[in-house]
């Protein structure tokens, strides 16, 4: 249990750290990310230099650097030549089940962090779907849940639960192998993977999840073989590309779980 302690100190220090860093980040009571409010009025008030400069504000980028490297070669020598044979042997469809099933299993975080954001509708929509795809929907390689009842997914983490809650996103981070995050995502991503129940009924767990994800990534990369070689082609800046896009992103994402848009 010593781990699980440190883990929990360790969550605690960090997130009070990014918590103290907030106002420093958003000035006057802003937001991280609230370049676009509800009404769109944040989003005209910002000049597109200031969005820009917030953006790339990258306090780790040497070593951001040299792990987007890293991934790429780690991409380029064994996630795509192995995602490349998968999709030659395996269907698009069935490899779309596949992906399916890993967001049915997945479902703990997304409940768990509905239910810290007040998201109770989102919550309650999550448990239906989880019961419906796990039966109806073949242990959820399809998804009836969307198609013949209308329930969406919504993808939730603890990351967007700390950013609810006004903590900061903190420097833009790579980490390797998993790719663009920032510090808070960072944790939240750690705080997630304590949800999973498996750590703690399965012996051997980590390498039982480790595996998974593997599995995971390396499927999800099969149905995007051409999506690296449309970065490098279209733009002069891989790297300042992919935290744009990612940091865009989140920010969206905050959007929707702090304004409902």
């Amino acid at each position: 249990m010593s781990w699980k302690l440190q883990l929990a100190a360790f969550l605690v220090i960090v997130v009070s750290g990014l918590s103290a860093c907030a106002s420093r980040q958003n000035p006057a009571g802003a937001t991280s990310g609230a370049a676009i409010a509800p009404d769109g009025s944040a989003a005209q008030q910002s000049s597109d230099e200031e969005v820009d400069s917030e953006e790339r504000a990258d306090r780790f980028e040497p070593f951001n650097q040299a792990m987007f490297t890293f991934n790429r070669k780690a991409d380029d020598w064994v996630l795509h030549p192995v995602a490349a044979q998968w999709a030659y042997v395996m269907p698009q469809p069935a490899r779309a089940s596949v992906g399916r099933f890993f967001k049915n299993v997945g479902v703990i975080p997304r409940f768990a962090n509905d239910l810290f954001q007040l998201q109770f509708e989102q919550g309650g929509t999550e448990v239906a779907r989880f019961g419906i795809n796990s039966t109806l929907g073949v242990a959820g390689l399809f998804d009836p849940a969307d198609k013949w009842f209308g329930l969406k997914q919504e993808d939730n983490d603890f990351g967007l639960t700390l950013a609810k809650y006004g903590v900061g996103e903190g420097p833009y981070l790579v980490l390797p192998l998993l790719g663009p995050s920032t510090v808070r995502d960072a944790v939240g991503g750690v705080a997630d993977g304590a949800m999973n129940p498996v750590n703690y009924t399965v012996s051997g767990a980590e390498l039982y999840e480790a595996g998974a994800k593997a599995f995971a990534v390396m499927n999800t990369r099969s149905m995007n073989l051409d999506k690296f070689d449309e970065v490098e082609r279209d733009t002069i800046d891989p790297y300042a590309a992919v935290q744009d896009a990612y940091l865009q992103h989140r920010r969206h994402e905050e959007n929707r779980v702090r304004y409902g848009e």
